[in-house]
Formats: C-alpha cells, sequence, structure tokens
C-alpha cells in the first residue's frame, strides 16, 4: 500500500539542474506531479527531457537543487524510491537470448520476487498488453510495437507505484502506437502516476492531464494542454499561402497575433471563422486554411521552426 499523503506531490523538484562540464543540460527548473495523474515532458531533441527523468528515478546524479518522490529525497533515498517505481528506457533492453517469459522471469529477481509471485505476475501483464501467446517467443522474433509493449510490460513486474516512460513510442507504426496509448490509458483509470518524455504532440493531448514544454534545458510552459492551447494561440489557426502585403498591413492594423514565415502566414485568431471569411474574401485567391489550433502549434510557436542539428 502507498503512503503518499494525497495532498503530496508523487514528485517535487525545485531548482533542479544538470550540468556535464560547461554544457547545462537542465536550467534551474521546478515542477510538481501529483497522483494519479499522466504529466508529460514535451521538447524537441536535446531539450533535456531525458537528463530530467533519469536524475528522477536515480540513473543520473544532480549537479544542484532537490528532487522529492513520494516524499523521500533522491539523493539519500534513492534505493527504496527505485523499488517503487518502474522504468521504460528509450532504449530496448530486453535479453535477446530469452523468450518473452523469462526475460520477466529474470527482471523479477531484481525485486526479490518469488517465482510463483513473478510468474502471476507476467502472465497477469502479459494478458494486458496482449501478449499472451508469444510468452514461449524469443524477443528477436516481435515486432517493433510489441517489443515495446514487452518493455513497459516488465517494467510493471514490481507493481510500481509510479510509471516513467522515456519515449514510449519512439519510432512504431501509428497502429502499435494506438496499442501502447491503449494500454497506458488502463494504467491510469486504475490510478497509476505515469511520468513521459515525448516529442509527439498527439501523444501528450491524448495522455497528459498536466505537461511542460522544455527548450535548451528550461521550461517554457506549463500546465493543462487545452489551458495552453487557448493561452498562446487561442483556438484557430489561419494559414494562408503566398501572402500578399495588404494582408501583412490589414494584419497589423487589426493586432492579431500571427507568424509570418515569408511564403505562409500563421495567423492565431480568437474570432477564427469571422477573420476567415473577410481574408479569404478581401485578400486572397491563394490557399486560406481555417482549422482547430493543437498542441503542436503551442510546440512550434514556444520552440521555433528551424531545423536543427
Amino acid at each position: 500500500m502507498s503512503d503518499i499523503n494525497e495532498n503530496q506531490p508523487v514528485i517535487s523538484a525545485r531548482n533542479l539542474k544538470k550540468s556535464f562540464g560547461l554544457f547545462n543540460a537542465v536550467n534551474d527548473i521546478s515542477f510538481r506531479v501529483d497522483k494519479g495523474l499522466c504529466f508529460g515532458f514535451l521538447g524537441p531533441n536535446g531539450a533535456g527531457k531525458t537528463s530530467t527523468i533519469r536524475m528522477i528515478y536515480g540513473f543520473s546524479p544532480l549537479t544542484s537543487g532537490d528532487i522529492f518522490v513520494f516524499g523521500l529525497d533522491i539523493k539519500k533515498q534513492y534505493r527504496i524510491i527505485k523499488a517503487r517505481i518502474g522504468v521504460c528506457q528509450q532504449e530496448n533492453t530486453l535479453d535477446p537470448d530469452l523468450t518473452v517469459m523469462q526475460n520477466f522471469k529474470v527482471f523479477a529477481r531484481y525485486f526479490d520476487l518469488d517465482k510463483k509471485t513473478a510468474l502471476e505476475r507476467a502472465s497477469s501483464l502479459l494478458k494486458f498488453f496482449a501478449l499472451k501467446q508469444r510468452s514461449d517467443a524469443h524477443v528477436t522474433e516481435l515486432s517493433g510495437g510489441l517489443v515495446r509493449r514487452l518493455v513497459i510490460a516488465r517494467a510493471l513486474i514490481n507493481q510500481p507505484e509510479l510509471l516513467i516512460l522515456d519515449e514510449p513510442t519512439i519510432g512504431l507504426d501509428p497502429q502499435s502506437r494506438h496499442q501502447v496509448w491503449d494500454r497506458l490509458e488502463g494504467l491510469k483509470k486504475q490510478g497509476m502516476t505515469i511520468l513521459l518524455t515525448t516529442h509527439y504532440m498527439d501523444e501528450a493531448a491524448r495522455l497528459c492531464d498536466n505537461l511542460v514544454i522544455m527548450d535548451h534545458g528550461s521550461i517554457l510552459a506549463q500546465g493543462v494542454p487545452q489551458s495552453l492551447i487557448s493561452e498562446y494561440t487561442g483556438e484557430s489557426i489561419i494559414e494562408v499561402a503566398e501572402p500578399e502585403d495588404d494582408l501583412r498591413a490589414f494584419l497589423r492594423n487589426k493586432k492579431e497575433r500571427q507568424e509570418d514565415l515569408g511564403h505562409r502566414l500563421i495567423i492565431y485568431a480568437e474570432n477564427g471563422h469571422e477573420l476567415f471569411r473577410e481574408i479569404s474574401g478581401r485578400f486572397t485567391h491563394k490557399s486560406c486554411l481555417l482549422r482547430s489550433a493543437t498542441l503542436e502549434d503551442v510546440f512550434l510557436k514556444l520552440t521555433g521552426r528551424e531545423l536543427r542539428e
């Protein structure tokens, strides 16, 4: 049974920093993760997401700041914390020489589970993740989607109170991604707290109750996905291809929020339908599109659209 006070966050991070020499991977960030929620870290590659979660589960020492998990100090009580969490890293850490069930049994030893308990839990998890029919298959026989589901399932063998997922669906096809999402939503319904990193905006919008958007080691925005959309972009987006100068002057006069990409205008509109009719009727014979704003629009507005190394 969990001894977490209902009002106490599962994770509390204060003024967290992580440096590698002169490079600051995580630069003075603070956040909290409440019990029973899915909390997301969004950001481009190199934003500091993985560096942050590696500190949370005790893999990487803090440069400075504090992290408390279940009210326990990660610097002093990481062994107790690690016994109560499950971690799914980006990399496939399964043993290719073993079968699916054998991977569970070996992993269960890290948590000092007896054979009977390990077998019961493994069987239940394989059924939950729709892997029961592959229990005797070798890992090398599985598709990428099955491997990812297996890695997540194995991370639950110790019945953790907190599940940490680093890019849980990276490289998967759409069908496999949705299968993973379905299982993660099932875990949320059971009351599990989930922490995930992702750069898939649709994944974050579907799974996360709360999230932060990071870049260059800092938090740029934090909140509920729909609230972030309302705050940073408004409800509607108008995209105009090959905009003309008179349209630009019109928008400046109306003080509409916009991004001018040269060949394309991105307009963040509060009253999208009315403005769309006016623009398409008065100013352009080119492509003019009205659509709902998404978390991806917020992400691109905050982190930029340029290519990165």
